[in-house]
């Protein structure tokens, strides 16, 4: 756990897809906490009109719009799970953008007083913007109940599921690196039980001394 750098705690959430993250934040919302999400910042990050979309359309073509002008972004995720060279360009266009709204959302949450700030930072290792947080929570799962709950929530085969899984990092490498990890093996309601306990904890340890401060 890092250093506090302002009286705001700064949390991140990661774990890879199908994971739980998003039912975690959810939940730590429930309780007050100024939640940022991941879909909230990878949409503002390939907005139209941002350097990021610029860049994706002048690489892949049009052929990755909807109609309304929008990205596709799950004919971009099946292009870049089977072409290494795409996931990298992608990359290239995005990590920057993600990172750079990460920081104005914190800059934000400290300008504004908050207590505690959590981002839910699906690519905190790959962007490499762990220390910027002062506690780094993994969501952590089997990696057959992740590939079913992609099938089921995103309606795509075995094969995409598995595809999307290999790209990303493994949660044994992110467990070395995280403060916190929650397992996510079993039900809702156990989830839901620790993100409680996560809560709890933290709150207990930093909402105190910040008011003794």
């Amino acid at each position: 756990m890092g250093v506090l750098k302002s009286d705001t705690l700064k949390i991140a959430v990661t774990g890879g897809a199908g994971s739980g993250k998003t039912s975690v934040c959810s939940r730590l919302k429930e309780w007050g906490l100024n939640v940022i999400s991941s879909d909230t910042l990878a949409r503002e990050a390939v907005a139209p009109g941002t350097d990021a979309f610029k860049n994706i359309i002048n690489y892949f073509g049009k052929k990755v719009l909807l109609p309304d002008g929008a990205l596709n972004r799950s004919k971009l995720r099946r292009i870049i799970t089977s072409n290494d060279v795409a996931r990298s360009a992608l990359e290239r266009f995005v990590h920057p953008e993600i990172t750079k709204l990460v920081q104005l959302k914190i800059a934000q949450a400290e300008q504004d007083g908050e207590r505690f700030v959590l981002v839910e930072v699906p690519l905190l290792f790959e962007l490499g913007i762990q220390d910027r947080f002062d506690v780094v929570v993994l969501i952590s799962a089997k990696r057959e109940l992740r590939i079913h709950r992609l099938m089921q929530r995103d309606n795509i085969s075995k094969k995409e599921a598995k595809d999307l899984l290999d790209v990303q990092m493994t949660d044994d490498e992110k467990m070395q690196k995280a403060d916190f990890i929650i397992k996510n093996d079993d039900n809702i309601k156990k989830l839901m039980k620790s993100a409680d306990l996560f809560y709890k904890k933290i709150y207990q340890k930093h909402a105190k001394s910040g008011e003794s401060a």
